[in-house]
């Protein structure tokens, strides 16, 4: 169930966390950060991805409320989704990278599949 987990921070803190990470992803097709946020963002991602493979104007609403930019939702609708439209989820791998130097957080890379 996504949204489980805390990631260390308040609620209005972790949402706008994962509202830009979700945004930054769709955008760009691949980031890097920690395991337990990867794995929070893939959740929330393969969500907005399966809404946006029905182009109605109700699933557009519901991704403009969460992601944060109007340029990242019309690439959704129009590029994104189109391209997962014979796929049932599955849109995102996670890639261990090892530990992230100063603190030893466990790092990955999560990317958009082809």
């Amino acid at each position: 169930m996504p949204g489980t987990r805390k990631l260390g921070r308040k609620t209005d803190s972790r949402t706008a966390m994962l509202r830009a990470m979700v945004t930054f992803l769709l955008e760009n097709g691949k980031i890097e950060t920690t395991v337990t946020r990867a794995k929070e963002v893939r959740s929330m991602t393969e969500k907005y991805i399966t809404l946006g493979k029905e182009n109605s104007l109700v699933n557009k609403r519901q991704a403009m409320a969460f992601i944060t930019k109007e340029s990242v939702v019309k690439k959704l609708f129009d590029e994104i989704a189109p391209a997962y439209s014979d796929k049932n989820g599955g849109y995102t791998r996670i890639t261990k990278t090892g530990p992230r130097r100063g603190d030893a957080a466990e790092m990955a890379i999560i990317e958009l599949v082809k």
